[in-house]
């Protein structure tokens, strides 16, 4: 297994102390963070895209910039490029050149969003999402790979013999198709061949896996490969203590905030109580050996080589302690029963 930190740049006022950090603070606090996970021992670190409150993630290159110039060996990820928003050709420019100035660690996770208020901040229709994705993507993926592109399209003016400078570090950028609910994305995923990543977020285990055996089986129709399928796994929260009654009280305020918030309930959540989604969701919240347990319970469902985790919402200090003591008692475990070789290069 290799792990992966993740962050949305959250800004609301701390759950525990109620203090909201500044726009700077908090763009300070994630290069920070970065930073440690590498020193912990991370494989990857990842900045999502939002452009609503309570998140500060609408320029994840940029963030991402300031991370590769404070790191020298992790990866590093969108999470998610929200490409049905974008132009293909200001996102391909954007990232190969983060990729240079990291030196080829860069590797991309596509998606629709999941906020529908986006759609309207850049005058598009929330209900043609995934023809944007689809379209978007494909475009994307020839001016990360090849020069000279001819294409024409619905959604932007056509190229001609265009060529994106710089090109990537190497041939190429890697692309994750982020899901979350739906098959248009494990599809897509599999017709091209593409690495999947399941948010696991706000439902229960099986609507993810069902959409991870999706990918799986389009995989094979292709005629692919199944070994070579490659999936990766989020979790909803994460709280490791040194007793499972300290990790339940220590992450209870977390919850309860989180619970009450209007993404939250968004998204229709099943769970109310931090003891509900410990127990039916993926939130990693106990001692090291449950977390360890809940992770294996989760691989043998998904199958799944990376896992990200997030720490968005906890106050600093509660953020070193569990990153230390995961990094310290449950990375090295994980790694040892569930071995994997993604990004051994």
């Amino acid at each position: 297994m290799r792990f992966a930190l993740f962050s949305l740049i959250q800004n609301s006022p701390d759950a525990v102390a109620g203090a909201k950090r500044t726009p700077h603070e908090r763009f300070r606090q994630v290069v920070d963070e970065a930073v440690l996970a590498e020193q912990l021992g991370f494989d990857a670190y990842g900045v999502g895209e939002r452009h609503s409150e309570p998140f500060l993630s609408t320029a994840p290159p940029v963030v991402l910039a300031a991370v590769a110039e404070r790191t020298r060996q992790m990866r590093l990820l969108s999470a998610v490029t929200v490409i049905s928003l974008l132009d293909p050709v200001r996102v391909a420019e954007d990232y190969a050149t983060l990729d240079q100035l990291c030196g080829g660690r860069l590797e991309l996770m596509i998606g629709k969003g999941n906020d529908a208020r986006d759609y309207s901040l850049f005058g598009l229709d929330v209900d043609r999402r995934w023809d944007y994705q689809e379209e978007k993507f494909v475009l994307l993926r020839r001016l990360l790979e090849e020069r000279d592109v001819t294409w024409s399209g619905e959604f932007r003016p056509r190229l001609r013999e265009a060529t994106i400078l710089p090109r990537p570090f190497r041939s190429s950028i890697r692309i994750w198709h982020g899901s979350s609910s739906s098959t248009e994305s494990t599809e897509l995923a599999a017709r091209f061949g593409d690495p999947l990543f399941t948010a696991n977020l706000f439902h229960p285990k099986k609507r993810y896996a069902d959409l991870v055996d999706h990918y799986r089986e389009r995989w094979a129709a292709y005629g692919r490969d199944p070994a070579d399928a490659l999936v990766g796994s989020g979790a909803d929260g994460l709280f490791v203590a040194p007793t499972s009654q300290a990790a339940v009280e220590g992450y209870r305020p977390y919850f309860d905030a989180k619970a009450r918030s209007a993404l939250h309930q968004r998204h229709g959540s099943p769970y109310r109580t931090v003891e509900e989604i410990i127990d039916g969701g993926s939130a990693l919240v106990g001692s090291p050996q449950q977390v360890i347990d809940k992770i294996a319970d989760y691989h043998a469902s998904f199958r799944h080589e990376v896992l990200a985790l997030s720490i968005d919402g906890l106050s600093a200090a509660d953020s070193l302690t569990v990153l230390e003591l995961f990094a310290a008692e449950v990375m090295p475990v994980v790694r040892r029963e569930l071995p994997s070789t993604v990004w051994d290069d």
